[in-house]
């Protein structure tokens, strides 16, 4: 009996990207101003010297996470001339959901006007995005889905204590979304993802609904120097191991995309992998830090403005509350 030959492999790749950004933009001047009204001393150049951040945007009091996604959502399917219907998952990465349940996911599938595919929610914080692509990476491997909608979106401007200038300055809101579909070339090259619980309190909202009351602090916390600390460390071991797991060098990288937080760790984090400024995507200057949407943001931006192009080799790298951090090596 002659044996069935092997199928052949699977793998998944980027075919669209999308981003959406919320109309109201807070320049570093505009938060001076709001903040001095509480009391709280800033200005441009504290900000900047020690984020790198200018601007971020704002929602407006009537704007749900879905609604960010669904813009994203909508440019990443209309840059890989998909519908809607097309798509067979859906996964949000998210700290900032509509709801308690269900997930924004769902919300936002209904909002697309499509029913029936697995869709869900991933909270990994900063590095939600990685871990959701990832997520559906292994997903399209497998077979279980051919086309996934991955999406990083965060209205973190609401979790916010703007009596507390340390934090305050640093987040902003915003979504961005990529379509990954099946195909028998390689896109997806390597994943990594962890996680460090015992580091959970660094950066956190220690909060939750209670016999519909709030339970904790449902505000931002976070111990600025330990996430500083932590940060430069995890992401180089994060993206020397993929590297190691695709069989490529630091200088394979034609675009590092890292989680969008702080210049002075994006740039660490470049160094430490010895690849020049000019490879490094930067938008946490006009974004501020979007959580997990920074990664999907910062990759459309620059694939809009004609930086990154097909055919080029990107790392993916993010780190966030839990403690989680993770890395994605793929060809584009």
């Amino acid at each position: 009996m002659t044996a069935n030959p092997a199928s052949p492999p699977r793998y998944s790749r980027i075919t669209g990207t999308g981003s959406f950004l919320p109309a109201r933009r807070v320049t570093n001047a505009d938060l001076t101003a709001e903040l001095a009204q509480r009391g709280v001393e800033t200005s441009d150049q504290w900000i900047v010297e020690r984020t790198g951040i200018s601007a971020r945007h704002f929602v407006d009091a009537d704007s749900q996470v879905s609604d960010l996604a669904a813009v994203a959502a909508r440019r990443a399917l209309a840059a890989a001339a998909l519908q809607p219907g097309d798509i067979d998952l859906i996964i949000v990465a998210t700290s900032t959901p509509d709801m308690v349940f269900p997930s924004s996911a769902c919300i936002l599938q209904a909002k697309l006007g499509i029913a029936g595919c697995a869709a869900f929610d991933v909270q990994a914080v900063c590095s939600g995005f990685v871990y959701a692509l990832t997520v559906a990476d292994a997903m399209i491997r497998t077979g279980s889905a051919s086309r996934a909608l991955v999406i990083g979106a965060e209205v973190f401007s609401r979790l916010l204590d703007f009596n507390d200038r340390s934090t305050c300055v640093l987040f902003g809101d915003g979504a961005g979304a990529v379509v990954l579909q099946a195909s028998d070339t390689p896109g997806i090259l390597a994943t990594e993802l962890h996680a460090d619980g015992r580091h959970a309190g660094i950066l956190c909202v220690p909060g939750t609904v209670s016999g519909g009351q709030v339970s904790g602090d449902p505000l931002l916390k976070m111990d600025g120097p330990a996430v500083f600390k932590l940060a430069v460390g995890v992401l180089e071991s994060a993206a020397r191991a993929v590297l190691a797991k695709a069989g490529r060098q630091a200088s394979d990288i034609d675009w590092l995309i890292p989680h969008q937080a702080n210049i002075r760790i994006m740039q660490g984090t470049a160094k430490k992998l010895r690849l020049p400024l000019d490879k490094l995507v930067v938008t946490v200057d006009q974004h501020g830090n979007t959580s997990a949407a920074s990664i999907p943001l910062a990759l459309d931006h620059a694939v809009r403005a004609g930086r990154i192009r097909p055919g080029q080799t990107l790392l993916l790298e993010g780190v966030g509350g839990g403690f989680t951090w993770g890395a994605v090596l793929l060809d584009l």
